[in-house]
């Protein structure tokens, strides 16, 4: 298993089995809310890859986009543990500080960059989206058995 995480309570424990398809830094006006006025950095696993343990909370918004974004976190500390668009249901984006050891996760990409704000700093290095960009290209299904 690649990858394993916990809220900052450790109520909520994940164990991720696949590599993410893509890392996203994300500057969209939700995001910047639920992140204390940053961005939010996102790990897009494959859905199934990912296992939660403990009891989660939710809320459900529309985004920009038009599609409904859920995101999911622990109600015992906060923390922000996934979200989840309407648009993109095999698809979890983890949050990258729940995972205990995220090692080279860091964002290949920075996305809603229109909605930054003007002291945002961005790395010239990585591709960068003025809004959404398209969505992830997922590994075809297994078709082991």
């Amino acid at each position: 298993m690649p990858y394993s995480g916990q809220c900052a309570c450790g109520a909520v424990t994940l164990a991720i089995s696949g590599e993410p398809v893509a890392t996203r830094q994300c500057w969209c006006r939700q995001c910047q809310k639920i992140a204390a006025g940053g961005p939010t950095n996102n790990a897009i696993f494959q859905a199934d890859d990912v296992a939660i343990s403990g009891l989660l909370s939710r809320n459900t918004w529309t985004a920009a986009s038009g599609n409904t974004l859920t995101f999911h976190f622990c109600p015992s500390c906060g923390t922000q543990v996934y979200g989840q668009s309407s648009a993109r249901l095999h698809l979890k984006t983890v949050r990258i500080g729940v995972i205990d050891e995220p090692g080279g996760l860091a964002p290949e990409a920075i996305i809603w960059t229109d909605d930054a704000p003007a002291w945002a700093r961005f790395d010239p290095a990585l591709e960068a989206w003025p809004q959404q960009p398209p969505a992830p290209v997922s590994r075809p299904p297994s078709t082991a058995g």
